[in-house]
């Protein structure tokens, strides 16, 4: 039997109602620019710039922490961008062809690199529930967590980064990483592993 939703029930619909709609409207002006960049338009080029390049720089930051190379990255995946425009087909959304680009261009600089990249901290902080206190600086913290993840790869980085910085699902980032959902989720398990069992320790040791 059908039961008439509650008033908690109700704003929470139309909350996510709202939501995909303002998502759905957000698709489909970034399917307008492209479709306008294909036929090299410089205005909807620098509107397309102008809402991806904050994105594009999180996203980088978190790779490389090196500004040099987000700076080259962002360029060069702004360049294909404009070169490729007319070959987007919309079988996924415009984020995900742009940060695929991306991440194939950053995993090429990243690969030159002499120093591993370094990680940021305050995502693994919520996600184990531990705070740092008075005994263990947050900047000791992530010194430990930086050093205990030189050896797990930017895969595993960037399906950390791309879930909880950019809010995509696992669907949409096995398009950008051009690999199996499982392969996604199999990383994030060892990325989240990895740091809760070094945070354990660390924290039975004050």
């Amino acid at each position: 039997m059908w039961h008439k939703p509650d008033g908690d029930q109700q704003h929470q619909l139309e909350t996510d109602r709202q939501a995909a709609s303002a998502a759905g409207h957000a698709e489909l002006r970034d399917v307008q620019l492209v479709s306008r960049i294909a036929e090299r338009d410089l205005r909807a080029f620098d509107a397309l710039y102008r809402q991806f390049f904050p994105r594009l720089v999180r996203f980088l930051d978190r790779m490389t922490k090196n500004t040099a190379v987000i700076e080259e990255v962002i360029n060069d995946t702004l360049f294909v961008v404009w070169e490729k425009a007319h070959t987007y087909n919309q079988t996924c959304k415009v984020s995900t062809w742009i940060f695929s680009i991306a991440y194939r261009k950053a995993l090429k600089s990243i690969h030159k690199m002499d120093e591993p990249a370094d990680f940021d901290f305050d995502l693994f902080a919520a996600e184990t529930g531990e705070q740092p206190d008075s005994q263990l600086s947050q900047r000791q913290l992530q010194h430990c967590v930086s050093q205990a993840l030189d050896a797990i790869s930017p895969d595993q980085r960037t399906v950390v980064n791309l879930t909880y910085y950019h809010g995509m699902d696992y669907q949409e980032i096995a398009q950008i990483m051009d690999c199996p959902v499982n392969t996604v989720k199999t990383r994030m398990f060892h990325a989240r592993g990895r740091l809760k069992n070094l945070l354990s320790k660390v924290m039975e040791s004050l």
